[in-house]
């Protein structure tokens, strides 16, 4: 199917469903600095909600970094080879 130079859109595309979204919907909180993130939707079940996500991401953010900070604290100790001891000279003992 030749392609013209005018139709950039391919005809599988249903231009119908682009008109339901809203144009900068996020766009005055994007320029007031604020990280805007999309979840799965399977995870919006589990946080619903900005508060409920920013709770478990401290949370996740404090024990890693309390299992970073304990494991800094209390090197690994490092077992030492086994020596093995020399053996004591045995007396040879002549009789006359």
């Amino acid at each position: 199917m030749p392609k013209s130079s005018t139709d950039e859109i391919r005809p599988e595309y249903d231009l119908s469903q682009l008109k339901r979204g809203v144009k900068g919907k996020y766009f005055s909180k994007a320029k007031a600095g604020t990280n805007l993130v999309l979840i799965d939707p399977d995870l919006t079940k589990a946080f619903p909600n900005e508060e409920s996500v920013n709770r478990a991401l401290r949370l996740l953010l404090e024990t890693a970094s309390d299992a970073t900070r304990t494991s800094q604290r209390t090197p690994k100790r490092v077992k030492k080879p086994i020596k093995a001891r020399p053996k004591k000279p045995t007396r040879i003992t002549t009789r006359p």
